[in-house]
């Protein structure tokens, strides 16, 4: 029975969704769940659980990311990004000193205001639902963080006021609407911008150089193979073993007691190495804050 997360590289013109229905076909698994849902005009790196994973999808919720963007200048769109309708259309003349300096006022916490075109719920609906009916709500802004932002890719002595698109660099927090940053840098300049490419290179501790195209999975003569173990997720916490007695205990839910563990988090295996659960010790007694086991 497959168990364990997946990391894709997923392709453009899939939404995040379509390829967890993918994997469901190739795992001949019911439970697969993705983390850090993908525009389907994004690429890179897609986080999938797959099994009795499917249980760390909220311990991913918070992961923060890695991308690199291209940002167009000069160009407004409905969706923020190069998919959506046009508009409006401004001339260009900044220099490279204007754009580092947008760059700067976007940089660490700031409030982004949800596009329309997203999974968000304002009164329990969907604002891509309304978008698509034609209909714009206030939306209330959100904190979130750039923790880098930079221009990459671009040699100082060409910059030119003729060129209006520039790769991105940017590493955030969950929730962040890259095709907003661009958006609102495109306005900070005063000549509008929107998201003209989107790819993922880091969602929390997994990277580009882990992920798999959908072309290799489906080639793999043992798909199981590339899973990563669930226990990768929680990689930060130390690792507790516990005996015959205790594992029986935790199996069961109760609480195992008289421990020699300092209070916090812990990756919990049995003398088997088998990992069971993401567990607290709490002066002296463990408790169980996941499972991971099958049960019997």
């Amino acid at each position: 029975m497959a168990n364990g997360i997946l990391i894709v590289d997923k392709p453009a013109g899939w939404t995040s969704q379509d390829v967890a229905a993918k994997l469901r076909g190739v795992f001949h698994e019911k439970r697969v769940g993705h983390g850090g849902t993908l525009d389907p005009m994004a690429t890179g790196v897609l986080p999938v659980f797959i099994g009795r994973a499917t249980r760390a999808v909220p311990f991913f919720e918070h992961a923060d990311k890695v991308y690199e963007a291209e940002l167009r200048l000069g160009l407004v769109t409905d969706t923020q990004d190069i998919t959506g309708r046009t508009l409006e259309e401004h001339p260009v003349d900044i220099t490279q000193e204007q754009l580092e300096a947008a760059l700067a006022r976007f940089r660490g916490e700031i409030l982004q205001i949800p596009p329309m075109y997203s999974a968000v719920k304002v009164n329990g609906q969907k604002l891509y639902a309304l978008a698509r009916q034609g209909k714009e709500i206030e939306r209330a802004a959100r904190p979130v963080t750039i923790f880098e932002l930079t221009l990459v890719d671009h040699d100082n002595s060409q910059f030119s006021i003729l060129n209006s698109q520039f790769a991105l660099r940017v590493h955030c927090s969950k929730g962040t609407y890259v095709r907003t940053l661009c958006h609102d840098i495109g306005a900070a300049l005063g000549c509008g911008g929107c998201m003209a490419a989107l790819r993922r290179t880091r969602a929390g501790r997994y990277g580009i150089e882990q992920a798999h195209t959908l072309e290799e999975i489906l080639a793999a003569p043992d798909p199981e193979a590339l899973l990563l173990p669930v226990d990768s997720l929680f990689s930060d916490r130390p690792a507790l073993t516990v005996n015959a007695a205790a594992e029986r205990k935790l199996r069961n839910g109760a609480v195992v007691g008289t421990l020699n563990a300092l209070d916090g988090e812990y990756r919990v295996y049995a003398e088997s190495g088998e990992f069971l659960l993401l567990g607290r010790v709490t002066k002296g007694q463990l408790n169980t804050v996941k499972s991971f086991f099958e049960p019997i």
